[in-house]
């Protein structure tokens, strides 16, 4: 779940000197827009910056990438280091900046990487990605969260053309795919200017300013499958942003006489600008924006928006800002529709149950919840911070993945929140899926309170199948949920059911991704929601604690009543939004059956 952000300055760097007092202005306003989203990247991270107008000989575009949780502090140094020998009266000289400095340009494009499989590492892998080229209008730079579903099929396009990728990311296909149909258009766009023009410079300038990019972009992502926010910079000035149709990943955009702003999250542009929630707008799934070079905003169509929009709710649930005034309405909302579920467990014992939440990104569900349990009962719920998460051990540990008992410190208790024996205990999560930390840390931490029950409520409902957007999440061995059914329909008998499912899968593999059927839903059919719940408590109870332990998940009919326009919920129900999806599962399935996992 990467973050994006693109900066554009419409003003000369000699306008911010004077105004704001540096010509660092654009480079500050990408900072803060990369710290501000640094939940959706801890990966990695990286910038470019194309300086306009720069005479042939000298360097017009410049990068900066690297890996791990600092590397946005990193970059920044990095690209500092280059003014560190500067008097003040040269730091200060927005002419000599733009004549002399690397990264004093007037477009900028960060990027925060959250990596969506654990085999591509390096910072080769770290955007923005770069196309270079000898002609400034060829050299691309692109950056973007995504993910493709269909990457075969779009390796095989490109080499029946006569590439020659030199790797199968999608990241690198979708550069190498872009950047084809850019020669072809600069071509063309030659060809025409030629017979107009004597000057070869004219030439030039004539093919910048009628380049056509969105005629680039919609020839080549005719053949993606998935779901997509991309941002480019070509060498000579123009910019893109551009958004699948299904409205997947999210994208939000600022413009004034000053600075075009794009980013991945609204309340991001609002703070870093400090403009109001209605100067941000989201760019229509399936559109276009294009920033030419001479500064006008041009807008289109590159696949017309579907009918029925996939706006992610996991992202919404989990990796978004809480800031935003929408999101964080939401979570209220999420939490508050978890009232009746919570009050049945408890048997309605609000005084004697504590309530609280699993720190740190469950806190605005917690404040919906105390509030739905106190509309239902009139009674004030008793809070108290049970749970404490400690950072630093979760830094530290982080170094090290073999260190199981470090982690299961990451969590700690305020000793004497509880009356023992007497108080039920109610925890908030956003999201319980793999239910692993659970298991091995937080239920017995709490033990040592002596509950008289333990209640652990997700906002989100049960996590039961593979993401191909843009999430970690393709092994169906990740998820609780997957498990919990499995283990009913063994206890059941029904093994006969898992065989079928399987035989089904195996029988479509290799058809079309437009012909495959979700068949894994089949494995959920036998059993209410109620019941995989249940079986989950069972499964993540260790046996060392004696009190009982309860799961409540959000309902998925609850999921849409707190978040009506963000349908897309293939996480939970297994209707994927595009035909890679289905494909995607039923591979995730032959794996697990075949013991690929």
């Amino acid at each position: 779940m990467c973050g994006i952000a693109m900066i554009r300055l419409k003003q000369p760097l000699e306008y911010y000197q004077k105004k704001y007092g540096t010509w660092k202005y654009g480079l500050n306003k990408l900072y803060l827009l990369m710290e501000k989203q640094h939940n959706r990247g801890q990966e990695g991270a990286g910038l470019a910056a194309v300086k306009f107008d720069m005479e042939p000989g000298n360097e017009y575009i410049w990068r900066e990438r690297a890996e791990g949780k600092n590397a946005i502090q990193e970059i920044f140094a990095s690209v500092n280091k280059h003014y560190e020998s500067l008097t003040l009266q040269q730091l200060s000289d927005a002419t000599f900046a733009k004549e002399k400095l690397p990264f004093a340009g007037e477009l900028y494009l960060g990027h925060l990487r959250y990596s969506t499989t654990n085999l591509k590492k390096g910072v080769s892998y770290v955007h923005p990605f770069l196309r270079r080229h000898n002609w400034k209008d060829r050299t691309l730079v692109l950056a973007g969260n995504f993910n493709l579903t269909n990457v075969d099929e779009l390796f095989a396009h490109l080499t029946s053309h006569g590439q020659h990728p030199r790797d199968k990311a999608d990241t690198f296909l979708m550069l190498e795919s872009i950047g084809h149909e850019l020669d072809k258009e600069v071509g063309r766009e030659y060809e025409k200017a030629r017979k107009e023009c004597d000057d070869d410079m004219e030439i030039t300038r004539k093919i910048e300013a009628e380049l056509d990019i969105p005629t680039v972009v919609r020839k080549s992502e005719k053949h993606w499958d998935g779901g997509y926010a991309i941002c480019g910079l070509l060498g000579h000035g123009d910019a893109f942003v551009f958004r699948d149709a299904k409205g997947i990943r999210p994208a939000y955009y600022y413009s004034d006489d000053e600075i075009v702003v794009v980013a991945s999250e609204r309340p991001v542009i609002q703070t870093v600008m400090d403009v109001a929630i209605d100067d941000v707008k989201e760019l229509v799934p399936g559109q276009i924006m294009v920033i030419k070079k001479d500064g006008r905003l041009i807008f289109d169509e590159i696949r017309p928006q579907a009918k029925e929009l996939a706006r992610c709710s996991f992202e919404r649930v989990y990796f978004s800002r809480g800031s935003d005034r929408d999101i964080y309405a939401e979570r209220k909302k999420l939490g508050e529709l978890l009232a009746p579920q919570i009050l049945k467990a408890v048997d309605n014992d609000v005084e004697h149950t504590v309530f609280s939440y699993i720190p740190n990104t469950a806190e605005v569900a917690f404040y919906g919840m105390i509030h739905g349990v106190q509309q239902m009962t009139g009674k004030y719920p008793r809070i108290e911070k049970v749970l404490i998460k400690d950072i630093k051990l979760r830094t530290f540990i982080a170094q090290d993945a073999e260190r199981n008992d470090l982690a299961q410190h990451v969590y700690d208790i305020s000793y004497g929140s509880i009356t023992p024996n007497v108080d039920n205990v109610v925890l908030i999560d956003d999201s319980i899926v793999r239910g692993t930390t659970l298991r091995q840390s937080i239920i017995k931490i709490l033990y040592r309170l002596q509950p008289k029950k333990i209640i652990f409520v997700s906002s989100a409902p049960q996590v039961r199948y593979p993401d191909c957007y843009g999430i970690d999440m393709s092994s169906l061995t990740e998820f609780i949920a997957f498990k919990a059914a499995v283990e009913l329909l063994r206890e059941k008998g029904k093994e006969s059911v898992i065989n079928e499912v399987y035989r089904m899968s195996h029988d479509q593999r290799n058809l079309p991704k437009e012909q495959i059927v979700n068949y894994v839903q089949r494995i959920y059919e036998s059993f209410t929601d109620d019941e995989v719940s249940a079986k989950i408590s069972q499964m993540l109870t260790p046996s060392s604690v004696k009190c009982p332990v309860e799961i409540i998940y959000q309902t998925l009919d609850g999921l849409h009543q707190a978040m009506p326009d963000y349908a897309g919920d293939w996480y939970f129900s297994g209707n994927y939004p595009t035909a890679g999806g289905n494909r995607l599962v039923n591979n995730a399935f032959l794996a697990y059956i075949e013991g690929n996992h």
